[in-house]
């Protein structure tokens, strides 16, 4: 199956070299290529089930020198984009299938997005849970109307643990992969780009393990405008998009990260057919660091008032940290696609973006124990303008001269020039003050 387009010369070719799957009971009936025409049936089919998000002009772009327009799909119910594959493969389903029920197993984004939408369509839905998942997210899947179990102490028992309830109940046991009905939901968000912003420069998705949205958006992408340059974006702790480009094929024994800082993007590569579409069709793929990925959340959360996780903020991280330099002046769109953070680690994050970003800034000093001495040092944060955030003293621990205290101040600035101006003020004054390092 070829996309009738100006590249279906390069998709046909990409469809050949698909490799076959053995069968399974899954979502996937069968790994074939995403025509255009499919992409569009979809849009027109998942339209009253997903809501059609903004794509709106940002604050940030002049910040950057990109006229950045921000595709805001974490504003969908579960708040991810996964809901627009995981709503096509629900309604493509047979009615007897449908009645019999489904179920998952993982607490990812997908598994919410089933759980939600296969009430929604009063299908029987089953989300299988390791003993070490979140109670917010069980907590989550369970008000959105799926029977969740716990079960195992790893993703890997729980899915083994699906499949035999699967093959017992006759439920269809549903695996975030590279089906047709999956990722012509998916690229519904290439064409609502597209219609939503004109004279496109570039769109920038993010990528990883889960390449899926940016696979069939950069197919719905080239098909309406050739010249739109698509590009991915993926962590530089697993480049797992860059290696199986380069092994061409996917790379099943990637070492990922299990912190659940990186959600969906640390996973293994999980299709030939997504990674074919992306080697043929996306222009670049490149790498960012955690800590950059970190000042996007911050951006996010400041100049748009955006909650997201670090799937969600991957994209705009390569424009924050300058990966992206050919994009200067031009019109990008990027795909904020995530917004599920839990909230004791929204906490960290922010915490920890802060201090990257120069806003938060810590010192010790030694003075002597006389009253006025710390009002002093409170009047010359003052008057360089910085707002203390925690002060602490240390009286018996000293090990300097008797009668001293040894003051730790936490104070906030306004940007790096502002935390560099505090830091030699404050030397100045007090020659052997000591500066935390970030």
């Amino acid at each position: 199956m070829k996309i009738v387009s100006r590249n279906e010369e390069l998709l046909g070719d990409a469809h050949s070299r698909i490799p076959r799957k053995s069968s399974k009971t899954s979502l996937s009936s069968s790994n074939k290529l995403i025509r255009f025409e499919d992409i569009s049936a979809a849009a027109f089919k998942i339209q009253c089930g997903v809501q059609k998000t903004p794509c709106m002009y940002s604050r940030l772009s002049k910040q950057y020198g990109v006229d950045i327009y921000l595709k805001k799909e974490f504003l969908q119910y579960t708040g991810s984009v996964k809901e627009r594959g995981v709503l096509h493969v629900l309604t493509s389903l047979p009615q007897d299938q449908q009645r019999k029920g489904v179920i998952v197993a993982s607490d990812s984004n997908f598994s919410m997005a089933v759980a939600y939408h296969a009430s929604e369509l009063r299908i029987p839905v089953f989300v299988i849970m390791s003993t070490s998942t979140s109670p917010a997210r069980v907590k989550t899947c369970r008000e959105y109307g799926a029977v969740v179990i716990c079960h195992g102490t790893t993703t890997k028992d729980s899915q083994t643990h699906a499949r035999r309830l699967a093959q017992e109940n006759s439920y269809l046991y549903l695996e975030e992969e590279d089906s047709a009905a999956y990722l012509s939901g998916l690229g519904t968000v290439g064409l609502e780009i597209h219609e939503q912003v004109p004279k496109l420069d570039a769109v920038v998705f993010p990528a990883g393990g889960h390449c899926g949205l940016l696979a069939a958006s950069a197919a719905a992408l080239k098909h309406l405008s050739p010249h739109i340059s698509v590009i991915g974006v993926e962590s530089e702790s697993f480049p797992v998009l860059q290696q199986s480009l380069k092994a061409g094929h996917p790379a099943e024994e990637q070492a990922c990260s299990n912190h659940h800082f990186y959600g969906d993007v640390s996973g293994h590569c999980f299709g030939s057919n997504s990674l074919q579409l992306t080697g043929k069709l996306v222009d670049k793929v490149v790498a960012v660091r955690d800590e950059d990925i970190l000042i996007s959340m911050l951006r996010l959360l400041e100049y748009e008032r955006a909650t997201v996780d670090a799937e969600g903020a991957i994209g705009l991280a390569a424009l924050i940290a300058g990966k992206l330099p050919e994009l200067k002046g031009k019109r990008v769109a990027v795909a904020i696609c995530s917004g599920n953070l839990e909230l004791q680690l929204l906490q960290q994050c922010i915490a920890r973006a802060l201090t990257l970003d120069n806003r938060v800034c810590r010192f010790s000093l030694v003075l002597s124990d006389c009253p006025g001495d710390i009002a002093k040092l409170l009047e010359l944060l003052a008057r360089e303008e910085a707002r203390v955030l925690d002060i602490k003293q240390e009286r018996l621990f000293v090990t300097t001269e008797l009668f001293t205290v040894e003051v730790t101040c936490t104070a906030e600035t306004r940007d790096k020039m502002h935390a560099a101006q505090l830091r030699a003020a404050l030397l100045e004054r007090y020659p052997a003050a000591v500066w935390a390092e970030r």
